[in-house]
């Protein structure tokens, strides 16, 4: 910056403005000081410059690595790059977006080795503040980290009071969904996939499910039909297996607890010549790009989140220009796509 300056014909102050505030300076001065920089092969230090102010004009994003291989080697095949985007993937993309229109640079850490708890640790000193999926992280760590932090809380409930949070109307959507099976396909021999480990928001959707199977007098038990042991396209294929090798009369309709399942089981139904949805509506959720491509297209609930992401950075941004301020719980809609796997479309 010394040399900058100097090369220029200008203070260091007014360098650091052209960086930091360039409107501040005027147009031919920010073009000469520009010049000479890229000359010089200056580009600004973010470290140097978070030593003076104390932030690192950096955002984090901390969550569980949820990738399905199935649903990437999927995407490959069909050479559509949009394909495999699951649930974090568009999170990121809303993160990245919002981000860049707030002046921040996104980090991105999936928890892979050592756990999550570990990856927090690590990303939450190089970060202004961070967004981190519900039950990524023990509540104690959060409740350290936030308090040197602003951290925003991603689905699932509101768990931490002093914390902002955004959540979706996980049973919102899977009621309505359940409801136009029951009511305008006149489906009533049902079964919900849902997930082996505790997860908040599936839990929110089979109790939609079962909500809407009670109004409509339909029998339902008091745990989802069969578990996963993961949310992927190979458990969803699995979990066809199970369900109708059991004895008694087969299901009319899976719903399943997220999307890639959902994609799993049409294969599945495919290979043993199950017709969907003439023999077998299938559902998901979430509304991945992978639920319109695959054949018949998925009825699924899309989710919001690009917003959701979008609303994170917001509220992050909000909490370090403010840290005084109340602690806000967001919950964003949901939206049914009706689509040929139900009957419709």
């Amino acid at each position: 910056m010394y040399d900058v300056a100097q090369r220029s014909g200008v203070s260091i102050a007014t360098v650091s403005r052209v960086y930091r505030n360039p409107d501040s300076v005027r147009r031919e001065t920010r073009d000469r000081v520009l010049a000479t920089a890229r000359e010089l092969g200056y580009v600004p230090s973010a470290n140097a410059r978070g030593l003076a102010s104390r932030s690192t004009g950096v955002l984090g994003l901390c969550f569980p690595d949820y990738a399905d291989p199935d649903a990437e080697a999927g995407a490959e095949a069909s050479d559509d790059d949009d394909a495999a985007m699951l649930y974090s993937d568009q999170i990121i993309r809303g993160m990245e977006r919002a981000a860049r229109r707030h002046g921040y640079a996104l980090l991105i850490a999936a928890s892979l080795n050592g756990g999550p708890a570990s990856l927090v640790s690590k990303v939450a000193g190089r970060v202004d503040g961070f967004a981190v999926l519900a039950r990524t992280v023990p509540t104690e760590d959060l409740e350290v980290i936030s308090r040197r932090l602003p951290v925003v809380i991603l689905a699932g409930p509101r768990e931490i009071d002093h914390l902002d949070h955004i959540e979706v109307a996980n049973a919102d959507g899977q009621r309505e969904l359940t409801r136009h099976l029951i009511e305008d396909h006149g489906l009533r021999r049902l079964a919900f996939v849902g997930s082996e480990e505790s997860s908040p928001d599936v839990e929110a959707r089979f109790r939609g499910y079962r909500e809407a199977c009670l109004a409509a007098g339909v029998p339902v038990p008091a745990e989802p039909d069969h578990r996963a042991s993961l949310m992927t396209q190979t458990e969803g294929d699995r979990a066809v297996d199970v369900l109708l090798d059991r004895a008694g009369e087969p299901p009319r309709a899976l719903v399943f607890a997220n999307d890639q399942m959902a994609v799993g089981a049409l294969r599945a139904l495919e290979r043993r010549g199950v017709r969907v949805p003439a023999d077998m509506a299938v559902t998901g959720f979430d509304g991945i790009p992978l639920s319109r491509l695959v054949r018949p297209a998925l009825t699924t609930v899309r989710q919001p989140t690009v917003r959701m992401g979008e609303e994170a950075v917001g509220l992050l941004a909000q909490r370090l220009a403010d840290r005084t301020r109340e602690p806000v719980s967001l919950m964003l809609p949901v939206t049914p796509v009706r689509r040929a796997s139900c009957g419709c479309g």
